[in-house]
């Protein structure tokens, strides 16, 4: 790449008045008012989630209302000079699986997540298989080469992700069926739209356990591999503000898979004072931080991503939910998931956006990520999964180690 690529600083988007509500209740003007400010905030990538029931009711019918929207929201963002990058299937969101009813089938066993279709949360049903069963398979071919078709020669379009964390609402069966559905699926979307860069959302927890979607796996398909990660969900990591862990999951990241990343999402939950932090965390299973120690934490992150030669980063997200959507899915019971913006809900900006300010470059490796880290030659990347947490726990120690941290202090 070129020495002044920018070392994409990007954000993920809901409205704060819809939620994972928008494509049911688009209004052009609030989409045009969030632009706006992401451009005097400096933003160009913006990533945005396509609702697998509001843009595919019938495996079937693509919805061409939805089309039309997305549509829309591509030439909003052209005019505020920002990028978008369409993520399909969604699938899973903040804790809950947004799925059409089509793709429901009888309750088998206990899901992880709750199943939200057709206004209904569902906890006693189960979901068809999006790696084996031939007809689903065709459902997304088809919303892939409708959504290509449509917006092809965009140009506010950055490239498509293949999906938010998939492996939260559908595990393959084994490695060689998730190959041919990343074969299907990154074939079709370069015959309908030829040129453009290809991802899928990959998490933590694709290395933390054997979802039988290895990163290997995924290079051999996508122009570039993702990471999420959240320091305060990881249980080898001590401090919920420890920013080396964000350039570690990289790090491995692309040492399994031989191809750059993108951090595609990391972030906190913050509460204005201490008075709502301590009443919210009565009602949260999860901390709720000080504005100022998330501005610190972001601008360590982005300073250390950079320095490790990751593409860029992708804030989660774009402002806290308004408080009328309280009391729907997900934000009635995943308290924290309310708070996670860089703007408040009232349009106010937090402490954090400060740390998007600085403008980065990216800095092409020098070398191959084992010239840069000798300690993973002590590993093989087709044994990591035989003890994946045992793996990253130590490897993380030895990161921390080659890059002159102190070791992990634990728990008190």
């Amino acid at each position: 790449m070129a020495d002044n690529t920018p070392f994409l600083q990007g954000i993920n988007y809901w409205p704060i008045h819809k939620a994972m509500y928008w494509w049911k209740n688009f209004d052009p003007n609030e989409v045009n008012r969030d632009f706006s400010l992401l451009q005097q905030h400096g933003f160009k990538l913006v990533r945005i989630f396509l609702t697998w029931e509001d843009f595919q009711p019938r495996p079937d019918l693509i919805s061409p209302a939805a089309l039309e929207h997305l549509a829309t929201t591509m030439d909003i963002a052209w005019r505020h000079g920002l990028q978008i990058m369409p993520t399909f299937f969604c699938g899973h969101m903040s804790g809950v699986n947004w799925m059409p009813a089509w793709m429901l089938t009888d309750y088998s066993a206990p899901q992880p997540f709750d199943i939200y279709a057709g206004g209904v949360i569902y906890t006693d049903r189960a979901l068809r298989d999006c790696y084996s069963d031939e007809a689903v398979i065709e459902a997304q071919a088809l919303q892939i080469a409708s959504v290509c078709q449509h917006v092809h020669g965009h140009q506010s379009l950055y490239g498509y992700d293949l999906g938010n964390e998939n492996s939260n609402f559908a595990i393959p069966p084994d490695r060689e069926r998730a190959r041919g559905w990343l074969d299907v699926m990154t074939s079709t979307i370069r015959s309908y739209s030829p040129g453009m860069p290809v991802t899928i959302g990959m998490h933590s927890e694709d290395l933390e356990q054997d979802r039988r979607m290895w990163p290997q796996d995924v290079a051999r398909y996508c122009d570039y591999l993702c990471m999420h990660g959240y320091p305060s969900y990881l249980a080898w990591v001590k401090d919920p503000f420890d920013a080396h862990a964000l350039p570690f999951l990289a790090t491995v990241t692309e040492w399994m898979g031989g191809k750059p990343v993108l951090l595609e999402e990391f972030g906190a939950p913050t509460c204005e004072n201490d008075q709502e932090r301590a009443e919210t965390a009565v009602l949260s299973l999860f901390p709720l931080f000080e504005e100022k120690s998330v501005k610190d934490f972001y601008q360590r992150a982005l300073t250390l991503l950079q320095q490790e030669h990751i593409l860029g980063a992708l804030a989660w997200c774009f402002a806290d939910y308004h408080p009328h959507l309280w009391d729907r899915p997900p934000l009635d019971r995943r308290i924290h998931e309310r708070y996670f913006g860089l703007f408040r809900s009232d349009h106010s900006p937090k402490p954090a956006l400060e740390a998007f300010k600085t403008q980065r470059l990216y800095e092409p490796a020098p070398e191959k990520v084992e010239k840069r880290h000798p300690w993973l030659q002590d590993y093989d990347r087709e044994d990591f999964y035989s003890d994946p947490i045992g793996n990253l726990s130590a490897m993380y120690e030895q990161y921390r180690l080659h890059k002159g941290l102190e070791p992990q202090l634990a728990n008190k």
